[in-house]
């Protein structure tokens, strides 16, 4: 048995988890500056500790409407994804919780707005069900490489 750790946090009143080696930081929410002609779920910019770091509105992304007033306890959880340090707006941040992987199940083919290829899996714990997500497929390819256009262009290359 193998046992692995994701960082809990809510969206659009969904209980996420994402592995916590591919988080890099947990930052509270601070003013992001738009971006022009990006995609809708891309809310803007923030600079953190010197770099530039592309954000996307996690409520958005997954279907739900974006809040006209987060909450204090909104967090941007810094991941990276395909060599991206990317910001992900999110309701609240939980806890770290060790799951057993044989807990983890397959998705089921569509949840909560989500297709199946944006989930790793789902998990059952004592206190809740988990929605495990795919940090590499959630965003398309082209949606990879807008992102990387953005922090190139606010970094001036």
């Amino acid at each position: 048995m193998s046992d692995i750790q994701v960082v809990l946090f809510t969206s659009a009143d969904e209980t996420y988890g994402v592995p916590v080696n591919q988080v890099q930081s947990i930052e509270r929410l601070e003013e992001i500056t738009p971006v022009p002609n990006t995609l809708a779920f891309v809310q803007g910019v923030v600079e953190l500790r010197g770099e530039i770091v592309p954000v996307i509105n996690l409520r958005i992304r997954v279907g739900a409407q974006a809040l006209a007033k987060p909450s204090d306890d909104a967090r941007i959880i810094v991941v990276e994804i395909a060599a991206v340090h990317v910001g992900l707006v999110v309701d609240s941040v939980l806890d770290v919780k060790t799951l057993d992987e044989e807990s983890i199940q397959a998705p089921p083919q569509l949840i909560g707005g989500l297709e199946a290829r944006y989930l790793s899996g789902i998990a059952r714990t004592d206190e809740r069900t988990l929605v495990l997500l795919n940090l590499e497929k959630i965003l398309s390819e082209a949606q990879e490489q807008q992102l990387q256009q953005v922090e190139r262009s606010i970094q001036g290359e």
